[in-house]
């Protein structure tokens, strides 16, 4: 049995999804938000984020963690930058703990999901429902995306190991800080 920690980073919320599978069946574990103090400075907020994450990959064990990777409009530089800064606290939690921290595109979870990489919100969110067999969608959306995250790695790497030995891979990938680590 597999358990996968997803990571929908924010400074002002992130969230946070952890789901175990076993022979292609999903459950919910946990899920959540980490919400940084927004009236403190940015070195405080991290710290606040870094030992809040710290916590939930210590009570919930998990064998990996996948967060979404980095993007950017280019009219928006300042969230991208932002955005690391909270990466960079999250990767140093899985780090740390000795965890794997793996990064997905938002096309390819949702692709993994829905089939489409250009999906709805709705359309992700609704699988999310149906493969954790949940009565609603989980609030807010950050702890949704998160669940889609570990949902769509989970398929991925199941996806992999079909595949094993016939040269086939779908693309996942280590973190960059990963790969500078070996």
């Amino acid at each position: 049995m597999r358990r996968i920690l997803g990571v929908d980073p924010g400074l002002r919320t992130t969230g946070y999804g952890v789901i175990t599978c076993e022979n292609g069946r999903y459950t919910l574990v946990e899920g959540g938000v980490l919400q940084p103090a927004t009236s403190l400075p940015l070195e405080e907020r991290l710290a606040q984020l870094h030992a809040a994450m710290v916590e939930v990959v210590q009570t919930t064990k998990p064998d990996c963690m996948v967060v979404e990777e980095l993007w950017t409009n280019y009219k928006n530089p300042t969230t991208a930058v932002l955005m690391g800064h909270a990466r960079g606290v999250i990767a140093l939690a899985a780090g740390t703990a000795g965890i794997p921290m793996h990064d997905l595109a938002h096309s390819l979870v949702k692709r993994a999901l829905a089939g489409s990489g250009s999906a709805k919100k709705d359309q992700v969110g609704g699988m999310v429902v149906a493969l954790l067999r949940l009565k609603a969608l989980p609030a807010p959306n950050d702890v949704t995306d998160a669940l889609a995250l570990a949902i769509a790695y989970a398929n991925i790497e199941a996806q992999n190991e079909r595949f094993a030995g016939r040269g086939i891979t779908l693309p996942t990938r280590r973190s960059r800080s990963a790969q500078l680590a070996r």
